[in-house]
């Protein structure tokens, strides 16, 4: 088994050198204990997106989403932010009020509510700007790390995920994570490797973590393997699955098989996931109906009627996600094939853009703090 090294985030050591991908609605507070308790407290779990002018402009929903569980360490949260000066001050506001470790940066999200304001993977194709947000960024962290997530480019003939790694060196990022995908690709296809071994190539100073099609541990393994990156990111892989970070350890560590649950054991995963919603939300069963976009993920691959599975899409309280849950034949055996793909994996060739995006990559003077969203999660 090859060794890998320990991956540093700044002072922050990662060992495996696993990351949870933020995701807009899975991982908040609960799904990353879940994510953790599995791991054993190994690996680094990355709040869901995080908008800078929400931040800044205390919004509610906000504000709750950037609580940690105390036993969280180090705190990662991720921001999305378009206008320089909105994210100097966000990332000045984690620094002065101790709400974070780590600040991850999003230039990869492809949703169009995002790309048509000119952010996410809208973003690194005006380097002006993604110059100026990174200098911004970096400045007002002091010594907190500063690190970022990207995209190849907005399509093939719109490649900038070279010219965004040297900016980022240049400004002072501590480590940059690829996925492998354009943003007009969203998340069809298959995820392109050769790009994040080029990056690494191209940017030896800083760690280079690679994200895309990381279904299992023997991915990951195989994506350090194949491109030299030095961490990986895993993502769509983990839903309904957070016990795939105990398989990343195993993997990593060498110690043994792979977690391969029945169904009594991912039912009772399901319950307590919901559970966490609830008394993190503070009503459980608003809890429950967050939970409910999770239960077709938890029970891919295993033998559930269409009507239970409709009836556990509409549970309102745990006594009835329980209820319902035991009715199941619950001695059946992990499926053969649901370690494979999961989440969206249809791709989309429109990206949606401010008008004239594409006509100059240094002309920044269609984009202003307007573009800012002033909601988070997404």
């Amino acid at each position: 088994m090859t060794a890998f090294s320990p991956l540093a985030i700044g002072p922050h050591i990662v060992q495996p050198p696993v990351v949870l991908a933020p995701m807009a609605g899975i991982t908040n507070a609960p799904f990353r204990t879940l994510c953790r308790e599995f791991s054993g407290g190994k690996g680094l779990f990355v709040s869901e997106m995080i908008t800078t002018r929400a931040l800044v402009e205390r919004n509610e929903k906000t504000m709750h989403l950037i609580r940690f569980d105390a036993t969280e360490q180090p705190r990662s949260i991720q921001l999305y932010g378009v206008d320089p000066v909105t994210v100097g001050k966000a990332v000045r506001m984690i620094v002065d009020e101790d709400l974070a470790d780590h600040i991850d940066l999003n230039f990869g999200c492809p949703v169009p509510k995002v790309t048509r304001k000119g952010g996410g993977s809208a973003l690194p194709y005006k380097r002006p700007l993604l110059r100026a947000i990174l200098n911004e960024a970096v400045t007002n962290a002091g010594d907190l790390p500063v690190t970022m997530k990207m995209r190849k480019g907005i399509d093939d003939d719109h490649i900038t995920f070279l010219d965004a790694g040297r900016i980022a060196v240049e400004e002072g990022v501590t480590a940059i994570a690829l996925h492998g995908r354009t943003a007009a690709q969203h998340y069809g296809g298959t995820a392109d490797w050769d790009a994040i071994a080029r990056l690494k190539e191209h940017v030896p100073e800083i760690p280079v973590l690679g994200n895309g099609d990381i279904w299992s541990a023997d991915d990951a393994l195989r994506m350090m393997r194949e491109t030299g990156c030095d961490g990986v990111v895993v993502g769509r892989g983990c839903l309904g699955r957070p016990w795939l970070f105990a398989d990343l350890v195993a993997g990593f560590e060498g110690t043994g098989a792979y977690a391969a649950p029945g169904l009594r054991v991912v039912a009772d995963a399901m319950v307590r996931h919901a559970r966490l919603l609830g008394e993190w939300i503070g009503d459980e069963a608003r809890g429950v109906i967050d939970f409910r976009k999770h239960v077709a993920w938890y029970l891919k691959g295993f033998s559930v009627g269409s009507e239970m599975r409709k009836k556990l899409a509409i549970t309102s309280s745990l006594d009835e996600l329980s209820a319902q849950l035991s009715e199941l034949d619950l001695d059946q055996p992990w499926p053969v094939g649901a370690d494979g793909p999961r989440g969206r994996t249809s791709g989309n060739n429109r990206v949606v853009l401010p008008d004239g995006w594409l006509k100059d990559p240094y002309d920044c003077s269609g984009v202003s703090e307007d573009a800012e969203l002033d909601t988070s999660g997404g």
